[in-house]
């Protein structure tokens, strides 16, 4: 089907993250005119590494590398992790998973949000995107959707993508409703050097206060995703006094830990919107669901957004249907919806399960792990579940 003429683009799409960037090149691969608007691309990095890393399973790397950049990003700086550890009371009674046992090179990749970022934007036509782009409203028409923008200026297409964040301006616009909650817990992040190398493994202890995880980073460092209820005091302490808190909290399964960079901090919640679309709008990443970060799978779901979004578009394109009919858009919202459903339902599970504290829960718990690491099939499960496989 061919393009409107009296559209400016076929699918216009708000917010230039992981997520809108990856459906507006899977789009664009599908022959579909697309535009990304932005408010404005963060500044260059001082030291280069980003705090901000992701672990990408492998289903999302097939889906990078059916966009024709996954290469790339692995030939700049990703690390393959081979192995997972998860453990409450000792290293040496953790649920280990192992790339071996699903016949696999590796479980995944931890890769830095502004290469993934930069080469999802390396990929798209020059002038897709419209950075320092403000969007006023959108308005919905039979036949398209006009987004007007500040200084008067519009910009027509058959389908609007709102991938602008979890606060989302363009949902909270159309009156969307979102379910969520604030958790008791702030994520602090950084990257560390520590006395032994991590093995392409990939490490996570369940504390009181919340899980802290060290994930391997291509140069031999570690980054640190620690979500705790004391996070103010985390931040406060000098370098050496946190070097030597986040060694106690992992019990040293990297030795001392030697040096770390600027800590960050993010506060953290669980959102769902009631719907994933309404009148030629549609939401994807961040602002349709939002999970905790102890499982490493926000960013794998909204890829899975965009892979679904880019089928259900292509699909009715090669049919000469509207884009951006509520037909076509009720198709992916059924399938993210339950794909989001699903995974909150795990991450917050989780993070409730490890917040109550008696001995008897502590008890079953860590029975509840051993249970698993010693049986093959369920921990083979289990690992191809986080895996996306």
């Amino acid at each position: 089907m061919n393009m409107d003429p009296r559209l400016d683009c076929d699918v216009a799409i708000v917010g230039a993250g992981l997520v809108g960037l990856a459906t507006a090149l899977g789009l664009h691969r599908a022959g579909l005119r697309v535009r990304v608007l932005d408010r404005g691309l963060p500044p260059p990095l001082a030291d280069d590494y980003d705090l901000r890393v992701f672990a990408i399973s492998p289903a999302s790397a097939r889906f990078l590398h059916q966009l024709g950049v996954w290469d790339a990003v692995c030939a700049e700086r990703a690390s393959a992790y081979r192995h997972m550890q998860v453990w409450e009371t000792a290293p040496e009674a953790a649920l280990h998973f192992d790339a071996a046992d699903l016949h696999r090179d590796d479980l995944g990749h931890i890769v830095e949000s502004r290469v993934l970022q930069r080469h999802l934007l390396a990929a798209l036509p020059s002038g897709t995107l419209q950075q320092n782009v403000t969007v006023r409203a959108v308005d919905a028409q039979p036949q398209h959707a006009v987004l007007q923008l500040e200084r008067g200026a519009s910009l027509r297409a058959a389908l609007i993508v709102a991938a602008d964040s979890a606060r989302s301006p363009l949902r909270s616009a159309r009156g969307i409703a979102v379910h969520q909650q604030a958790y008791a817990q702030t994520a602090v992040v950084c990257h560390v050097r520590s006395a032994r190398a991590h093995q392409a493994t990939a490490y996570q202890r369940f504390l009181e206060t919340g899980p802290v995880a060290l994930l391997p980073l291509a140069d031999g460092r570690s980054s640190v995703v620690w979500s705790s209820t004391h996070a103010e005091p985390l931040l406060a302490m000098d370098d050496a006094s946190f070097c030597t808190a986040l060694g106690d909290a992992t019990q040293q399964v990297l030795g001392r830990i030697e040096q770390c960079t600027r800590r960050l901090s993010f506060p953290l919640a669980v959102l769902n919107a009631e719907r994933y679309h309404d009148d030629r709008l549609v939401l994807a990443g961040d602002a349709a669901h939002v999970v905790h970060p102890l499982a490493g799978q926000g960013v794998n779901l909204g890829f899975g957004d965009a892979q679904e979004l880019v089928g259900a578009i292509s699909q009715a394109r090669r049919q000469a249907r509207d884009i951006g009919s509520a037909r076509v858009l009720a198709r992916y919202n059924r399938a993210r919806q339950a794909a989001a459903q699903d995974m909150i339902a795990v991450t917050d599970g989780l993070y409730h399960a490890y917040q109550l504290q008696h001995p008897a829960w502590n008890w079953l718990r860590q029975t509840g792990l051993q249970a698993v690491n010693a049986t093959t099939p369920l921990r083979t499960a289990l690992i191809r579940r986080a895996c996306g496989l």
